[in-house]
């Protein structure tokens, strides 16, 4: 049983994921090669970027050019370190989703898996199609605007003079190619950890059918017990391995938020450059989004379980099983709750008050 299917696939595009079926020694040699091509790919368009601020950039206007898509870029460089220091956890985790007591059994158990998995995979292809469309939009304005004037789509600090025809467009292919891959990482990284949100939600489903089913079959308790436990293990790995990457997207959406925001009410932004800062932000305002919505769900679905119980005819059962389901509900009175850093919560209040944050900090950009 496969989960996820979509969202490995593009995790193997973006070097972070070496295919199954590529065990010989050659293929994982050439795997290697391409996961540290993207590396250097963009780590370099980062770092010229980064390098333009720092010694180049002298007026706010400038700086605002760039520094949106700098955010974007370190949080992409950032979240293929934690996808590639992470590739044996994430086997952990998809492994523990697909074995007992968390692997569904009977038929009502692969539905409801079948369901979640399939919305989640088809979020993830939504969510896709909007970051490339950005994509497709800043590149196809660029190649009618700057590349017939000679200029690079992104300001950036070079050891070497670009105005040569054939380094300008090698330097001019680097970074529409960068960003491109940059956005693809991201698509990976959000796709993986918000689906095992989901699968976690899935999980408590999968729970509850089982406890339905106690009255009928007794000895099912047992898994429902061990499934129980391993749902609040899951979930801590997930916050425990991903707890930076998320941290720096909350950080960064916030950022570039208000950066936006200041570069939409710029007179001298062009009609191109609107579509283009629209669809930038919102495929973050639906990339941090994905993240408190998900997070809010498992928040719920945990302490949903403690209604769903105490609705089953509990009464009828015998000492020890009512016993059992006592101790899941005294443990579910503690919901399963997502942080970043550990102080701020991945739910709806969240976003709110990320939005809220974003634009108190473009006020005070626009007033300075």
């Amino acid at each position: 049983m496969q989960i996820l299917d979509s969202t490995f696939k593009f995790l193997i595009i973006c070097g972070c994921w070496r295919p199954d079926s590529w065990t010989s020694a050659f293929k994982r040699i050439i795997y290697h090669v391409h996961t540290v091509f993207i590396l250097v790919l963009i780590n370099t368009f980062t770092l010229s970027q980064l390098l333009d601020i720092i010694l180049i950039v002298d007026n706010p206007d400038d700086f605002t050019d760039n520094f949106y898509i700098l955010l974007a870029m370190i949080v992409s460089c950032c979240k293929m370190l934690s996808m590639l220091v992470n590739r044996k956890n994430i086997e952990i985790l998809t492994n523990i989703l697909t074995e007992k007591p968390c692997k569904p059994l009977v038929s009502s158990e692969m539905e409801i898996y079948h369901k979640f998995d399939k919305g989640v995979q088809a979020n993830t292809i939504h969510y896709a199609i909007l970051v490339e469309t950005t994509c497709v939009c800043i590149t196809l304005t660029s190649l009618l605007t700057d590349f017939r004037k000679q200029t690079l789509t992104f300001r950036a600090w070079l050891p070497y003079d670009y105005s040569l025809p054939f380094l300008y467009h090698i330097t001019y292919a680097h970074q529409l190619i960068s960003m491109i891959v940059g956005s693809v990482l991201h698509v990976a990284c959000d796709g993986l950890i918000c689906g095992l949100l989901v699968h976690i939600c899935c999980q408590f489903k999968i729970l509850e059918s089982r406890l339905r089913r106690i009255g009928r079959e007794p000895d099912i308790l047992r898994d429902c017990i061990l499934q129980h436990n391993r749902i609040f293990d899951l979930a801590f790995a997930i916050n425990e391995n991903f707890r930076f990457t998320i941290t720096i997207q909350f950080i960064v959406s916030t950022l570039v938020m208000c950066f936006t925001l200041y570069q939409l009410t710029r007179t001298t932004t062009s009609n191109e450059k609107y579509i283009q800062l629209i669809l930038y932000m919102c495929s973050m305002l639906t990339q941090i989004f994905f993240y408190c919505w998900y997070g809010n769900e498992v928040k719920l679905k945990s302490r949903q379980l403690i209604n769903n119980i105490f609705e089953m005819k509990w009464c009828m059962l015998d000492q020890n099983v009512k016993k059992a389901l006592l101790l899941i509900m005294r443990r579910s009175t503690m919901p399963i709750e997502f942080t970043s850093a550990y102080i701020i919560s991945m739910n709806l209040d969240s976003f709110v008050g990320l939005l809220k944050t974003s634009y108190s900090a473009y006020n005070i950009l626009q007033k300075t």
